[in-house]
């Protein structure tokens, strides 16, 4: 099983949020925890926001290691697919969801993957699997 985070679960690990380490560390060996450039973009854009400070260091340093040791995944091409349906459809019900979060919900459905977020907007995107490994 593949497991994408999204930026919120990325952001609970750079804090060690137990419930969610806790939950990466008692997957079976098959299974993978994977980010996308959407991810990483959304990370790194936040902390090159701050200005040079202990703090922006501070996030820098926890964000590092993460990206050493989560793999991410190219978005795949047939994450455009689900993307253009996912958008006309929630559109049509009138419901507004950020591009970015567009995206990650497209990739995760061309991965066969579960989003891993605490974000309940994804739970109302029909055929995509969503998780909260916090609660």
């Amino acid at each position: 099983m593949i497991f994408l985070l999204d930026t919120n679960a990325f952001s609970d690990l750079m804090r060690k949020h137990s419930r969610l380490e806790g939950r990466m560390a008692s997957l079976p060996g098959a299974d993978r925890v994977v980010i996308c450039p959407v991810v990483r973009g959304e990370i790194l854009y936040g902390i090159e926001q701050l200005p040079q400070s202990r703090r922006r260091q501070n996030l820098e340093r926890q964000a590092a290691p993460l990206f050493a040791i989560i793999p991410c995944e190219p978005i795949p091409e047939r994450a455009g697919d689900h993307y253009a349906r996912i958008k006309t459809t929630r559109q049509q019900k009138g419901l507004t969801l950020d591009e970015n979060d567009l995206w990650l919900a497209a990739t995760a459905m061309a991965l066969n993957s579960v989003l891993i977020t605490r974000d309940s907007d994804f739970q109302r995107i029909d055929g995509l699997t969503a998780d909260d490994w916090t609660a």
